[in-house]
């Protein structure tokens, strides 16, 4: 129960800091609006460091990822066993951190005619959608995320407190570097709660939540994650 409430807060965490930053950027009206790129991933590294630190702090462990769970427990570092209470927790968390994003950011939503933008807020996108692409572009980012956690990790089962900056100095690195492509979701939940809550929330002006899309960020950072342990597992 400890795990469950702490892989909820530190993925709720993340997701407000997260969305929080993205919401700030691409809304109208707000203090950040076209802060551009670099605010984004910073805000993003720093989401990652608090949702670690706080996770770690109630439980002693974080994982506030589906990937980096499945991941573990390929690796043989996690039980499977665990895994989906970890996932529910964690998806549980993205969907509140969403909601408070949107509670936060409510009236700036309603100013924001472009429904991209709005969408932007809860959930990522490709710049060139091409599904095939896309879906390399989130495995190799998430194949990074997962094989630098692995070597953090060892001979561990989860992040620490003190694997909190690492990790949020490797995602806000992905970013940088390989986000440009898809928005860099290398976590299912961070994507896919929050693509429910735009689904369901009164929103002024919105489009649909582009379900055809939804998959990618799901099964690409999945994907990668495993690799990433085949390849920790060869060495």
């Amino acid at each position: 129960m400890i795990s469950f409430f702490g892989e909820l807060i530190g993925t709720c965490l993340l997701v407000v800091l997260g969305n929080g930053v993205v919401a700030n950027v691409v809304l109208s009206e707000t203090k950040g609006n076209n802060s551009g790129w670099i605010a984004i991933t910073l805000g993003w590294g720093v989401a990652v460091f608090v949702g670690v630190f706080a996770a770690s702090s109630i439980s002693g462990g974080a994982h506030i990822n589906p990937a980096v769970t499945i991941a573990l427990a390929a690796a043989g570092k996690f039980g499977w066993g665990d895994v989906p209470i970890y996932v529910f927790a964690q998806m549980l968390g993205a969907m509140l951190g969403a909601l408070i994003v949107w509670v936060t950011y409510r009236q700036h939503f309603e100013q924001t005619a472009d429904a991209g933008a709005q969408l932007s807020a809860f959930c990522t996108g490709p710049a060139i959608r091409s599904p095939f692409n896309n879906l390399v572009s989130e495995a190799v980012g998430t194949f990074i995320l997962v094989f630098g956690i692995l070597h953090m990790v060892a001979p561990q089962s989860s992040l620490g407190s003190l694997d909190a900056l690492p990790a949020a100095l490797l995602v806000f690195g992905i970013g940088l570097s390989l986000g440009g492509t898809t928005g860099f979701a290398i976590n299912p939940a961070r994507d896919l709660g929050p693509r429910i809550m735009h689904a369901v929330l009164p929103i002024s002006n919105k489009k649909d939540s582009d379900w055809g899309y939804a998959y990618i960020p799901v099964t690409g950072p999945i994907i990668g994650g495993l690799l990433a342990v085949s390849i920790f597992k060869l060495f």
